[in-house]
């Protein structure tokens, strides 16, 4: 059975026992009972969908935050992972280590100034960036150090690698938009039922009851686009920078 069938035939379910219950509860009231002196259903109501509703909007946007600093945190590992590389290579031969150089700054070069638009526009890496890094990655393995003091920095070029190209999976995959369809889904229908119930409570046209409702609205329509900017980690306004690779690699012309 489908998901969604399960989930629509329960959402049903709740409806219908709710309803029933109401009417059948309706029905054996006398007809001396005072609605007047019950607490009015209305207001509470509209209070707890506000709340449920709120609790929502601050868990999506805790949600789309910490997808962000994860993907600022991957540039960061991808950057001084490389950086370490370039440092480290000293020990090798001038031809070695300037090959190696040269390889990690041809990727960084590329990444800054064209994969990071990339990912922006489709929210993917490219191919070019996966050859460059492979580069690199032959660079390191394929030498045979000369001396033991080559052979000591050798694991930890080979580990720098590996940590770099995880931390670039990482940051393709964290590349895209994060929220599903449903839960969008979720948050707009929310956002018009709440700010619907206004109405519910017999609004009236006095300028404190119009700015009101004007500014929750505001608010709501303000939570729902920091949700929208935050939900793609590199494709928006407050986005993960490249800051880190334009640190280490201070020496590159790079964002131009």
């Amino acid at each position: 059975m489908s998901e969604w069938l399960v989930l629509s035939l329960a959402m049903a379910a709740a409806c219908a026992v709710v309803l029933s219950i109401a009417f059948f509860n309706h029905r054996r009231i006398g007809e001396d009972d005072d609605p007047n002196e019950t607490p009015d259903v209305i207001e509470y109501m509209t209070m707890m969908i506000g709340v449920i509703y709120a609790i929502v909007l601050g868990l999506a946007i805790a949600g789309v935050w910490e997808g962000r600093g994860a993907a600022q945190e991957y540039v960061r590992q991808e950057a001084q992972a490389l950086h370490e590389i370039s440092v480290r290579s000293q020990v090798y031969p001038a031809e070695v280590r300037t090959r190696i150089r040269a390889d990690v700054d041809a990727y960084v070069s590329f990444v800054v100034d064209t994969e990071w638009k990339a990912m922006a526009d489709d929210g993917e890496l490219t191919d070019r960036g996966g050859e460059l890094l492979e580069r690199i990655r032959r660079d390191v393995t394929d030498y045979e150090p000369q001396t033991d003091h080559e052979g000591q920095a050798y694991q930890p070029l080979v580990d720098q690698v590996a940590v770099a190209d995880d931390a670039r999976s990482a940051r393709g995959a964290s590349a895209g938009a994060t929220m599903p369809g449903v839960v969008w889904f979720g948050l707009i229908t929310g956002a018009l039922i709440t700010v619907g119930l206004i109405f519910t409570l017999q609004i009236r046209r006095s300028f404190r009851e119009m700015l009101l409702a004007g500014l929750f609205s505001a608010l709501i329509a303000f939570l729902l686009f920091l949700i929208w900017d935050f939900d793609a980690p590199f494709g928006r306004g407050i986005s993960a920078t490249a800051e880190p690779f334009l640190t280490q690699f201070s020496h590159l012309d790079l964002g131009g």
